[in-house]
C-alpha cells in the first residue's frame, strides 16, 4: 500500500446551530445529520479520492455505526482488514455543532478508539508504505509506535498534531513531517498565537527545528511550510527552507473536515514523491473543496475535481521566500 493511516473511526452527529450556546443554556437547534468521521478515516477516505492506494488501521464497536463506517471506508477502496470490531465498547461518536458562518465545535467520545494499543499494530501491515499518516485521536503510545513502524519500514511518517497536545523532542523522533494548524503550531513550539499567525514561515521554521519538515495550516489564508537544511536540497546556510501557499476563496459551507482533506491529499502527493510546496499547493485545494459542502467525509474532494479545480485557477507562481522574510 502507498499509504497507510492509523487513527479513528467516529460517527458524525451534527447539528445546525444559530450560535454556540454558553454555559448551561440549551439552545434549539435546527437541521440533523448523521455523517462517518473520525480524524484517521476521514483523512484514509481523502487520499483514497485523491488518488492513493489506502490502508486503514483503526477500531470500532460490533455496532450500527461501526459497520456502516468500515462499509463506507471500503465503498470509497480503502483496505479495512485491519479495522476490528469490539464486542465490549461501542464505535466513537463526534457531536458536531455548526454555526452560520460554517465555524464548528467538537466533542468526541473516543469508544472503541480508545482500545487500539500498540499490540494492535502488526509491522507487516506497514510493508512497502510510501507514506503513514498519524493524527492524536488514539492513545498516543499507540500513534508513537506506528511511527516507529513507518520509520522502520521506509515510509515518510506524516503526524497531523490534533487533538493539540504537547509531545517531547523523543516522542517526535521517529516524525517527517508535522502537520499543524495555528493553535497546534502556538501550543508546541511555544511562540505566541498572534505571533504564529503574524509570521507563519517564522513558525514553521521552528518546527522544522523539532523534526526534518513541517506544514502549518492557516485557513483560508493557505499554508506555510519549512524543511530542514539536511532534509531539504533548497536549504541554504544551515537555515530552513520555506515557504507560503496561499489559499483559494471559495465560500465556506462547514469546515469540519477541511483539515482532513488537506492532510489526505498531502500524503498523496508526498507518496508520489512530489515537492514540499506543490504537494501543499494541492492540499490547500482539497481544503478549500471540502469547506464548501456539508458533512465529513461527505464533503471530501475527489481527485478528478480537484485536477479541474486547480486547472481553473493556473499553475502557481508564488515566489518561495527564505525564513525570515516576512512581509512586516
Amino acid at each position: 500500500m502507498s499509504i497507510v493511516v492509523v487513527g479513528s473511526l467516529n460517527m458524525d452527529l451534527v447539528v445546525s446551530v444559530p450560535r454556540f450556546p454558553v454555559a448551561g443554556e440549551t439552545l434549539l437547534g435546527g437541521d440533523y445529520a448523521r455523517h462517518p468521521g473520525g480524524k484517521g478515516a476521514n483523512q484514509a477516505v481523502a487520499a483514497a479520492r485523491a488518488g492513493g492506494a489506502v490502508a486503514m488501521i483503526g477500531r470500532v464497536g460490533a455496532d450500527a455505526f461501526g459497520e456502516a463506517l468500515v462499509d463506507g471506508l471500503a465503498a470509497d477502496g480503502v483496505t479495512t482488514e485491519a479495522v476490528a470490531a469490539l464486542s465490549d465498547v461501542p464505535t466513537g461518536v463526534a457531536f458536531i455543532s455548526i454555526d452560520p458562518g460554517a465555524q464548528n465545535t467538537i466533542i468526541v467520545a473516543p469508544g472503541a478508539n480508545a482500545r487500539l494499543s500498540p499490540d494492535d499494530l502488526d509491522p507487516a501491515r506497514f510493508d512497502g508504505a510510501r507514506v503513514v499518516l498519524l493524527q492524536l485521536e488514539v492513545p498516543l503510545e499507540t500513534t508513537l509506535r506506528a511511527a516507529k513502524l513507518g520509520r522502520g519500514a521506509g515510509a515518510r511518517v506524516v503526524l497531523n498534531l490534533a487533538p493539540a497536545q504537547p509531545l517531547t523532542a523523543a516522542e517526535l523522533a521517529d516524525v517527517d513531517l508535522l502537520l499543524v494548524n495555528e493553535t497546534e503550531a502556538a501550543e508546541l513550539t511555544g511562540i505566541a498565537a498572534a505571533e504564529v499567525a503574524r509570521a507563519p514561515e517564522r513558525a514553521a521554521a521552528a518546527l522544522a527545528d523539532l523534526v526534518p519538515a513541517a506544514v502549518l495550516t492557516l485557513g483560508a489564508a493557505g499554508a506555510a511550510w519549512a524543511e530542514a537544511a539536511a532534509y531539504s536540497a533548497a536549504g541554504a546556510g544551515g537555515a530552513p527552507a520555506t515557504g507560503l501557499v496561499p489559499g483559494f476563496a471559495v465560500e465556506a459551507v462547514d469546515t469540519t473536515a477541511a483539515g482532513d482533506a488537506f492532510a489526505g491529499a498531502l500524503a498523496v502527493r508526498l507518496a508520489h514523491g512530489a515537492p514540499l510546496a506543490e504537494a501543499v499547493r494541492y492540499a490547500n485545494a482539497a481544503g478549500a473543496l471540502a469547506a464548501t459542502r456539508p458533512g465529513a467525509q461527505p464533503s471530501l474532494p475527489t481527485a478528478a475535481e480537484l485536477d479541474a479545480f486547480l486547472a481553473e485557477r493556473g499553475p502557481s507562481d508564488e515566489p518561495q521566500r527564505p525564513a525570515g522574510d516576512e512581509a512586516t
